[in-house]
């Protein structure tokens, strides 16, 4: 969808939001005799810790009432998010909404989130939108490879470790060592393996 075509939709469709002011690319479903009957709009994370390049918004889903419409934006949003190398989605729905569309399209839900008197700020002036006081639930999906993401009180806060990778273990960790029939010595997962494997064939000599 085209930036402009699909804030037009928003404005028009959404019950409680106005288009938001930037997008990375938005998607539209249609039916099958060509209606648009829905769109989403993605963008960077409106939180500024969530925002580290690896991580994406679903910021606005607007549909009609069509049947598996919103699960289909979620689910394309996804896609077409992981294909462009993002590694975790997040999205954000208020209090008495289900998230049915979410959890059919493979999201789950990772905290909920208290309800906000406003998002104003001397530094940061906002206006009333009407959504002020409605408590609201974090969302996300990630790749098999991405932690996911911590039970989270406060979506202003990212402590998510960073993936380690898993070293195999070497045959000083499994067993004694014994040279391969190669006549290649053996790798060691640490220096520390490699001396205890020292000391063992020593001692053993």
């Amino acid at each position: 969808m085209r930036w402009k075509a699909a804030c037009a939709y928003v404005d028009q469709t959404h019950r409680h939001h106005d288009a938001p002011q930037g997008h990375q690319f938005s998607l539209g479903v249609y039916a099958d005799d060509g209606r648009l009957t829905g769109v989403a709009i993605v963008g960077r994370p409106v939180s500024r810790h969530f925002d580290n390049g690896l991580t994406i918004e679903v910021t606005r889903v607007a549909t009609d009432g069509t049947a598996n419409a919103c699960s289909a934006l979620y689910a394309a949003a996804w896609r077409t998010a992981r294909s462009a190398g993002y590694r975790r989605a997040v999205t954000y729905t208020q209090e008495g909404e289900s998230g049915a569309s979410l959890r059919a399209a493979g999201w789950r839900k990772v905290a909920d989130l208290p309800a906000r008197p406003g998002w104003n700020a001397p530094s940061r002036p906002r206006r009333l939108l009407g959504t002020e006081n409605v408590a609201r639930a974090l969302w996300e999906i990630t790749t098999h490879n991405a932690p996911p993401l911590p039970e989270l009180s406060d979506e202003t806060r990212d402590v998510t470790a960073q993936p380690r990778g898993r070293r195999k273990r070497c045959p000083e960790c499994r067993a004694p060592v014994t040279t391969p029939p190669t006549g290649r010595p053996p790798r060691y997962c640490s220096p520390a393996c490699r001396q205890r494997a020292y000391r063992r064939r020593t001692a053993g000599g």
